[in-house]
């Protein structure tokens, strides 16, 4: 573990690198009751991947059957090895001092056919006894049902774009609340549907409007298990029930009015493609008729975008009970004239708007993306005001290296301004942000990056067979702020 002394010297560096702007972080210490967590998902940490009955879900196929897809040629089948050294995943959290730590469930561990003919005791008790050992130290689990890990035996029915999978989720979601509802308090349904369909389903080049169908597929699951729950398992489990979605902040690229509605056109189609659903019951109504008008004048008779049903409607509307998001980065909008009607479509062409990072944004190591603490602000806002002033829980924030270092300035850099930013939200805007997330408490696989970039607050020796893992300045740093809510480490603390 690193010294006080040279963690306090460290600390000082980082200010100065951090905030050359004159950005002044903010000293006023978070609520009492404000929750501070990290994350992982079972496909990138548990590894075991063919143990005790657990069955071959998509990412083990993609990764066995084409490994040129995966950066460094890897795969997941070991991983963090976490479904061995759960433990010691509980551990470090607890060393770290957070309240509560998100996971998700692998639907093949649980039910391997798919179905909730056959339960998987072997899965069943691995996720009981990680329950149990959370709660045994104080930790609250935060637990995400599907993270991009689809049974495959789903996948070759056409998974996500199979109508079927409404029930198919809905029935995985039944039996997950049922075994594990006594020691869940926070369930999300799932993680990122936009990335699910944006990439995990191929585009049509056909019809141009597979991601639509995907996307109305994976709201009606998310609908129809929010309220399974809510009929079934509310009323003694006391539990709440989200579905986390994933944005950039978007910023006008100027203060004309075409870059201003350009904005909010890019939030509706980027968020509200699935918030509004969700927290107003139906599709932004720029979705509706920009894809509408489009789709017309492509010669079709009705618009891609698919129409939910009035039911559908009410059982979406207030679908969450809280709102959990996930975020890494900031973009800045510009107009542009609409695109020309062309074929095939594309969800870039609806939306007709572009978007760009600035050369002298700080870089990160994350699929050529740059980092902005200072745009979580206004995208926090932007929730607020077009979803009710919910609940707002960051369920992922975090930035990458290539190399694991154990001195990581950078990360703790960035995780100090994106928190001093959500304090000023909360002080002076009045946003109702409850809990942070960092992604994650250890390097693990990142999907097509493979183990090429590392999220971690602890490293972990992909070369040992005991998949070591060591705390990083980010870890004492974050450990800090969950012990004293305070974001600065020097003589002069916090403003209570």
């Amino acid at each position: 573990m690193i010294s006080i002394l040279k963690f306090a010297v460290l600390m000082v560096f980082i200010a100065s690198y951090s905030f050359a702007d004159d950005y002044v972080l903010n000293r006023k210490r978070f609520p009492p009751n404000f929750l501070f967590g990290a994350a992982t998902s079972a496909y990138q940490v548990e590894g075991a991947w063919n143990e005790d009955g657990k069955s071959v879900s998509t990412w083990d196929n993609t990764t066995h059957a084409d490994p040129d897809s995966i950066a460094d040629g890897s795969n997941g089948d070991v991983a963090c090895d976490s479904y061995h050294k759960y433990k010691e995943d509980v551990a470090i959290l607890k060393e770290t001092g957070v309240n509560h730590y998100r996971f998700s469930l692998a639907w093949t561990r649980i039910l391997p056919t798919g179905f909730p003919d056959q339960i998987n005791q072997a899965g069943v008790t691995y996720y009981k006894n990680l329950l149990r050992e959370l709660r045994a130290n104080g930790i609250e689990p935060f637990v995400t049902i599907y993270h991009w890990d689809m049974p495959l035996t789903l996948q070759e029915r056409n998974g996500l774009l199979n109508e079927s999978f409404i029930d198919w989720f809905a029935d995985y979601a039944a039996v997950c609340f049922d075994l594990f509802g006594d020691d869940v308090k926070i369930w999300t349904t799932f993680n990122e549907p936009k990335g699910t369909c944006l990439f995990v389903v191929p585009n049509n080049k056909t019809e141009g409007s597979l991601e639509y169908i995907c996307a109305h597929n994976v709201l009606r699951a998310h609908a129809k298990a929010y309220r399974i729950y809510e009929k079934r398992f509310k009323a003694t489990q006391d539990g709440r029930v989200g579905i986390v979605l994933d944005s950039y902040s978007f910023v006008p690229g100027s203060d004309s009015a075409e870059n201003i509605t350009a904005t909010e056109t890019t939030y509706q189609f980027e968020l509200g493609w699935f918030a509004n659903p969700v927290f107003n019951g139906d599709y932004p109504e720029i979705m509706k008729s920009r894809i509408g008008a489009r789709s017309r004048a492509e010669g079709r008779k009705s618009s891609r975008l698919p129409e939910f049903t009035e039911a559908e409607k009410v059982a979406l509307n207030g679908s969450a009970d809280f709102f959990a998001l996930n975020t890494y980065s900031t973009s800045l909008v510009v107009a542009i004239e609409d695109p020309p009607i062309s074929y095939p479509p594309s969800r870039d062409q609806d939306m007709g708007v572009t978007n760009y990072q600035p050369d002298e944004w700080e870089n990160s190591t994350m699929n050529g993306m740059k980092v902005a603490p200072w745009g979580i602000r206004p995208l926090l806002n932007w929730i607020n005001d077009h979803y009710n002033q919910p609940d707002i829980i960051i369920t992922e924030n975090g930035t990458p290296d290539n190399t694991g270092t154990l001195q990581d300035v950078k990360r703790v850099s960035l995780i100090q301004s994106y928190l001093s930013y959500i304090r000023d939200t909360m002080e002076q805007d009045g946003v109702n942000v409850i809990g942070y997330t960092v992604w994650s408490i250890m390097d693990n696989f990142e999907w097509t990056q493979g183990y090429s970039q590392k999220f971690g607050l602890y490293n972990v020796d992909f070369s040992s067979p005991n998949r070591t893992r060591t705390p990083k300045l980010s870890a004492q740093y974050y450990k800090n702020v969950c012990q004293t809510r305070c974001l600065i480490v020097d003589d002069y603390g916090c403003i209570d």
